[in-house]
């Protein structure tokens, strides 16, 4: 009975192995470290960071040309006045305050 059963399987195993071979490798495919949906996570955390940079990189600009409107060889007279009120806490008598916060 044992070798009537092997009989039968043997053409089976050869197409089971096979069609395991390929579920496994399209899971990975799918599902795996380097899969398709890696791939898709790892562009929407390459556009994140992307855009990260762009705000960065327009607030160093900014910060940049005030630290230029600053410097000894070119002074700024509104710019030296803005920065000795923050610095005093001092403003005129018919001046109103608005502190920003970033």
């Amino acid at each position: 009975m044992f070798n009537e059963l092997l009989r039968r399987l043997r053409p089976v195993v050869g197409p089971l192995i096979g069609a395991a071979a390929v579920a496994y490798f399209a899971y990975h495919t799918v599902e795996g470290d380097r899969g398709v949906l890696a791939w898709i996570r790892m562009k929407n955390e390459i556009l994140e960071a992307e855009m990260q940079l762009a705000k960065v990189s327009t607030e160093r600009q900014a910060l940049e040309h005030r630290v230029l409107l600053l410097r000894p060889d070119h002074l700024d007279p509104d710019m030296l006045e803005e920065r000795a009120r923050a610095m005093l806490n001092m403003g005129r008598e018919d001046e109103l305050v608005v502190f920003e916060r970033h």
